[in-house]
């Protein structure tokens, strides 16, 4: 583990402030959850926790699913990473973080959808894949992340695609919910 150089002291109610340069880095938002827990040297470790990440077994039967049902590639994210895909290599995109395009999606809380076929935003940071269509994951009021279906030549999705997607993203949140 690499040291940042910065540090800081528990106050006398056990808390302490994660510096701001970290929190922007790591996309650490105000209100998110962190796991903490120590390794056997005796580290204290703070992880953004996903709820997605619990149920990523699930996510990616459930994007495998939607794939084969629609003959469509698929992925599914948290608030920072793509955690399933189907219909095309995951190598360059799975667990790859998604782009500030993605993530402002998310954060309006709405369905993007692209206007041209082959088109559409940037699926990771790094520039691989695009996304034709995606609806965040909204579970006990938080967006916890969103489906997509990505880009290809010549595609625009329906509306029998959108909603299939829009259900994904309502039956993954129900999941979440129990």
């Amino acid at each position: 583990m690499r040291a940042t150089g910065i540090v800081r002291r528990i106050d006398d109610l056990g808390r302490v402030v994660i510096p701001k340069e970290i929190r922007r880095t790591m996309r650490i938002r105000e209100g998110e959850p962190l796991e903490i827990y120590t390794d056997k040297d005796g580290e204290v470790i703070f992880k953004k926790y996903s709820p997605l990440g619990e149920i990523s077994t699930f996510s990616s039967k459930y994007a495998e699913a939607l794939n084969k049902a629609a003959g469509i590639p698929v992925a599914v994210c948290d608030r920072d990473t793509v955690v399933a895909v189907a219909g095309v290599s995951g190598r360059d995109i799975l667990e790859k973080p998604i782009s500030d395009s993605v993530s402002s999606v998310l954060e309006k809380r709405q369905s993007y959808t692209s206007a041209e076929a082959g088109n559409g935003i940037e699926l990771t940071e790094n520039g691989n894949g695009k996304v034709s269509y995606l609806t965040p994951i909204i579970a006990e009021g938080d967006v916890i992340g969103g489906i997509m279906l990505l880009a290809r030549e010549g595609f625009i999705p329906d509306e029998s695609e959108r909603k299939m997607i829009n259900t994904g993203a309502l039956f993954l949140s129900k999941q979440l919910e129990l």
